[in-house]
């Protein structure tokens, strides 16, 4: 059997680590915090193209154009849904369900982790980084590759079209 390397420990380290703060923080926060993991990345997948139309002016180089477009989207909707679960753990602490919210919350903070993880994995593909030995010699890199495919398989394949759905919603 094969040896987890810095890179698999790393990558295991941010899901303990999520999970860890998930206890801080409870359920109801983190339940909260996966939806906006989540959306953020499903909206910077769907609307990366046109972020990087507004943002082309300024970056020319077409990669650095890609991932800041990506970042921007994702580092935004990540903002807006730390607000929403800043008022949702006010309103759990005032009810009095703070134990059993907290320890609810673990579930939440392993699968945060994991949408992170596919995340980095996902922007490093895309430098040098990923045809390093460490990268090919990973355990855990492999197992994210294959999450993280599956999402741009889904995302991109006109599957799950979320500006459409959004364009077309009435409000």
């Amino acid at each position: 059997m094969a040896e987890l390397n810095w890179a698999d420990w790393t990558l295991l380290g941010i899901i303990v680590f999520s999970s860890l703060l998930s206890v801080l923080r409870g359920f109801t926060r983190e339940a909260i915090s996966l939806i906006v993991w989540l959306v953020a990345f499903v909206v910077a997948r769907a609307f990366q193209p046109e972020a990087q139309v507004l943002l082309a002016p300024y970056i020319a180089d077409s990669m650095m154009l890609s991932l800041s477009a990506f970042a921007l989207l994702f580092v935004a909707t990540l903002i807006f849904g730390a607000i929403l679960g800043r008022l949702a753990s006010f309103l759990i602490k005032i009810t009095g369900l703070t134990t059993l919210d907290r320890v609810l919350g673990i579930g939440f903070g392993m699968a945060r982790g994991l949408v992170l993880c596919v995340v980095i994995v996902a922007v490093v593909r895309y430098t040098p980084w990923s045809g390093a030995d460490w990268w090919a010699d990973s355990l855990v890199i492999e197992q994210l590759t294959v999450l993280e495919y599956w999402s741009r398989s889904v995302f991109a394949s006109g599957e799950y079209d979320l500006s459409s759905a959004l364009a077309n919603a009435k409000l």
